[in-house]
């Protein structure tokens, strides 16, 4: 599997950035063709007791790389992509990568 990982650091104002987040970006990004599962991890802190460098994690699985750059181009990727520069470009890194078993 195949994943596209977005990992956000802290927001501002995180009670504004969870409800876009959860009730607009959420439901855009699931309607991406292709897309097997989504995963949100929230980060509550660090083992040493302290608070992490990033808020939420989450990580979007495909079959294979094709997949994921047919979804990402698809008006549904597009739109996934529009919303999130519009709420959260300063925020989010994101990756891909391949799970190792």
């Amino acid at each position: 599997m195949v994943k596209l990982i977005a990992l956000y650091k802290h927001p501002e104002n995180k009670e504004a950035f969870d409800e876009h987040y959860f009730n607009v970006h959420g439901p855009i990004t699931s309607k991406i063709p292709g897309l097997k599962k989504m995963k949100v991890t929230k980060i509550t802190g660090t083992p040493m007791g302290k608070e992490a460098d990033y808020y939420l994690l989450c990580e979007m699985y495909y079959d294979n790389h094709e997949a994921l750059k047919n979804g990402l181009k698809s008006q549904e990727g597009k739109a996934s992509g529009k919303d999130l520069m519009g709420f959260a470009a300063e925020l989010v890194t994101l990756m891909i990568g391949e799970e190792v078993e």
